[in-house]
């Protein structure tokens, strides 16, 4: 198969969707690679990197597009790339239809096979193509949270883990999933003072099992989500929905008796957030204040550290692009259910029931719009 690596286009997105290494495995799998000109540029991958992979290098995107018989990116589809997707052709990247009309109706009409990072599912029901960018979110939120805490920063002027004499700060984190762990995880080596809120006593008691007596574990409820956060100083918001918004566990007037300079990081911005507070921000113009809380909702955290987020992708996806490459898409679907459940558009066709009943679309089960 020839796989294409374009590079992305979107506002500030210096991720790619394949690495020289990955590349390597492909052309040693007897898989040819074509990459869009300066592709890992922002990562510190170079073109001479790529060739020395085994890759070829071409000069613009509409020659990837044009030969590729699956392309591998990392954002969805811009306008101009979803012009160029064809019949046939595999689409292996994140999609996240369903807020958006334009990309779907697009994609629907190229009748390309588009696979979403998204909704690849594991045996044990959880969503590995995801997983990596939420540890990358969850750790890099302390970090955002620290600096948010600075004065200069307009925060209340505190070291998360304190000096010996004078107390640490209190971090509460809202949800105990993969952005929760991995926020503790930092959290808790930075020695501060650490608080779990989930409703469900089975991740409560893992957390235990990863951390012992260094976290507390409270399990949710309106009372205790009251009672954590108006003690707290860095509040990380990280309960994400699947394909839903995210719940409003927090309130703009819980926000209002917060103490001043307190910090709130919202990690499922993305999905609309959990704080009644907050609105999507960017890396160039990260916080803004509400009430004298700092608020940091920067949508596309990962983003920030593109080397580190591209990397931890690649080890996801790495397995699912061979097998799609090794067996051809219908074949490596019809053998992975898992993979199977990526597909959200074939040959004109909405494979995703959730995209399909979120706009109305006529829903056509993956096995049926593939013949299996």
């Amino acid at each position: 198969m020839l796989i294409g690596v374009p590079k992305e286009i979107k506002n500030h997105e210096y991720r790619v969707g394949m690495v020289p290494a990955s590349v390597r495995e492909l052309v040693q799998h007897g898989h040819q690679v074509v990459v869009e000109a300066n592709a890992g540029s922002g990562i510190g991958c170079s073109d001479a990197d790529y060739i020395a992979a085994g890759a070829t290098v071409l000069a613009t995107a509409d020659e990837v597009f044009a030969k590729a018989d699956m392309i591998v990116k990392v954002k969805e589809p811009q306008a101009i790339e979803r012009a160029r997707l064809r019949e046939g052709q595999v689409l292996f990247t994140y999609l996240h239809l369903a807020p958006d009309w334009p990309q779907t109706e697009e994609l629907i009409k190229s009748k390309a096979t588009c696979i979403a990072y998204e909704t690849v599912t594991a045996a044990n029901g959880s969503l590995p193509l995801l997983a990596p960018m939420s540890e990358v979110a969850g750790r890099m939120s302390i970090q955002a949270g620290a600096t948010a805490l600075q004065k200069a920063n307009g925060g209340r002027g505190m070291l998360l883990g304190g000096v010996p004499g004078v107390e640490p700060a209190k971090v509460v984190i809202l949800g105990g999933g993969v952005v929760g762990a991995n926020a503790a995880l930092m959290a808790v080596g930075l020695g501060a003072q650490v608080v779990i809120l989930d409703r469900n006593v089975d991740v409560l008691r893992r957390l235990v099992a990863q951390f012992g007596t260094r976290v507390e574990t409270v399990f949710s409820s309106a009372d205790a989500v009251e009672r954590h956060v108006l003690t707290a100083d860095l509040v990380i918001g990280g309960v994400l929905i699947p394909g839903a918004a995210a719940p409003k566990l927090v309130s703009a007037d819980l926000v209002r008796r917060m103490k001043p300079g307190a910090a709130v990081v919202d990690v499922a911005i993305d999905q609309g957030g959990c704080f009644e507070t907050a609105h999507a921000t960017t890396h160039a113009e990260p916080t803004y204040i509400v009430d004298d809380v700092v608020h940091y909702c920067v949508a596309n955290m990962p983003g920030a550290v593109p080397r580190t987020s591209t990397f931890a992708l690649n080890n996801a996806t790495l397995p699912f692009i061979l097998e799609l490459a090794n067996k051809g898409a219908k074949r490596a679907m019809a053998e992975n259910v898992h993979l199977l459940r990526g597909l959200n558009v074939h040959a004109g066709h909405v494979t995703y029931q959730p995209v399909a009943e979120g706009f109305k679309l006529p829903y056509v089960p993956a096995e049926k719009a593939l013949g299996l």
